[in-house]
């Protein structure tokens, strides 16, 4: 069910290859309120291709956002347009990912330099839809690692009605870094994004970059000498690797334990149908699998739900009802 109110207490990063409506699904059966993105698709992907197989997904995942790459007002809005017809419940700007591949495209992180540009795609899709519009972006870029080139670009946004942004607390660096290295070298600097929001504190700001445990969104989320506490933390690879940390962090932001899934099998039933469901429409069950590998992490039996469930060694026809009553027993 959809929120009239965002939260943005609790998200799950927009991930390249990973974040696909199986495990946004997945995630959503842990953490029933955290707020999920989609993998960063391209405008032009959106025009031009298959806008069933990009941007399908399932009623459950709601709320949802659709994070899109591109520098060109005009397609940005038509995409958002989309966006809202598709029925998501957000559209997001990516102004954070370094890869070499997406700087030829002209946007992701470069586009941080030009905040000008920005703004303008920012209202261009405002004006479009009546979505909420966001942003996920770095804390700077090469050599512009000042806090008032982060602070300038933030406050081009506000300029023009931008309320919630996503902050990577690592620079991007644009040349000699692969994107997995841009996410481990670079140091992060998580007093620039406190900053933002004491410098900022009539909106949204959500840090993002090396959040892994519930101590360290403790720690963000409440106030310091540095600066105040941000208004929400975005978990990326951790909850990937042991998507239970979604759940504790849900239980420990939202105080809401008593309504989550108390148990990691206890997911196991809706999870069964879904992969039953999906299997029906001829979807690959390693496909689906290959996204819950972490679900039983540093648990009794995650070898076997690893290798019986998620890489489907018994084949595609594997009896899974069987297989989720004793994946977990080893």
């Amino acid at each position: 069910m959809r929120s009239s109110a965002p939260d943005y207490r609790l998200t799950v990063a927009p991930m390249m290859d990973w974040t696909d409506r199986h495990c946004r699904f997945f995630h959503r059966l842990i953490a029933p309120r955290a707020r999920l993105y989609t993998e960063m698709i391209t405008t032009g992907a959106i025009l031009h291709g298959d806008l069933g197989r990009l941007l399908d997904f399932s009623a459950e995942e709601h709320p949802v956002a659709l994070q899109l790459g591109g520098s060109e007002p005009d397609d940005l809005a038509q995409s958002a347009r989309i966006a809202q017809k598709w029925g998501y419940d957000e559209v997001n700007l990516n102004c954070g990912c370094p890869s070499e591949r997406v700087q030829r495209g002209a946007f992701g992180a470069c586009l941080m330099r030009e905040p000008a540009l920005v703004a303008d795609c920012i209202k261009a899709m405002q004006d479009a839809v009546t979505l909420p519009v966001t942003v996920k972006h770095r804390i700077g870029v090469d050599n512009q690692e000042d806090y008032g080139f982060v602070r300038d670009f933030v406050g081009s946004l506000v300029q023009v009605g931008c309320t919630v942004f996503f902050v990577h607390a690592r620079s991007a660096i644009l040349k000699g870094l692969s994107p997995k290295e841009n996410r481990e070298i670079p140091p992060l600097r998580m007093s620039v994004v406190r900053q933002l929001k004491r410098d900022f504190p009539d909106v949204v700001i959500v840090a993002n970059g090396g959040l892994q445990t519930i101590d360290q969104v403790r720690v963000v989320m409440s106030d310091a000498a540095e600066g105040p506490g941000v208004d929400g933390v975005m978990i990326g690879r951790a909850a990937y690797h042991d998507p239970w940390l979604l759940r504790d962090i849900q239980a420990e932001v939202l105080q809401d334990a008593d309504r989550l899934p108390q148990r990691r099998d206890d997911i196991l039933p809706a999870l069964q149908t879904y992969f039953e469901s999906q299997r029906a429409r001829g979807i690959s069950a390693r496909y689906m699998g290959r996204h819950w590998h972490g679900l039983f992490h540093g648990q009794p039996g995650a070898r076997r739900w690893r290798r019986e469930i998620c890489e489907g060694v018994l084949g595609p026809q594997a009896l899974f009802t069987q297989l989720v009553r004793q994946a977990h027993q080893d």
